[in-house]
């Protein structure tokens, strides 16, 4: 062993954190839950954050297949971990694309999430990329 630590993410999870569109939709495909957790995050989330994160560190736009890739097959947006949701992150990051996506696959119950203000970002987990 060199010493490296050990891959903590789900196969699922390890296909978002590549960026790797085509093993994620084979996996969901699959049978993978699309609504799993790992790392304190649902696949979701950890689609936000790397779409947002990605988008800060590479001055480049923010994109939101992965966030697309999960709602087209059945991410529940309103699952809350520690309180927080999708929707909570996506605004955080100010991306707007995945606030959008996620408000057309909300629950009709839930309240508008257009209506909160942005509260600037915050990183979610520093990356080495």
């Amino acid at each position: 062993m060199n010493g490296a630590p050990a891959n903590l993410w789900t196969p699922a999870h390890q296909a978002v954190e590549s960026s790797d569109h085509a093993v994620l939709t084979r996996l969901l495909h699959e049978g993978a839950d699309v609504n799993e957790v790992c790392c304190g995050m649902t696949l979701l989330m950890h689609a936000i954050d790397l779409e947002g994160d990605s988008a800060v560190q590479s001055g480049r736009p923010i994109d939101s297949a992965l966030t697309a890739v999960l709602l087209a097959y059945g991410a529940d947006p309103s699952v809350a971990i520690n309180g927080e949701t999708a929707l909570d992150w996506a605004h955080e990051y100010g991306h707007d694309m995945a606030v959008r996506l996620l408000n057309k696959f909300a629950p009709q119950e839930s309240p508008a999430a257009g209506s909160r203000p942005r509260s600037g970002l915050s990183w979610r987990r520093s990356r080495r990329d």
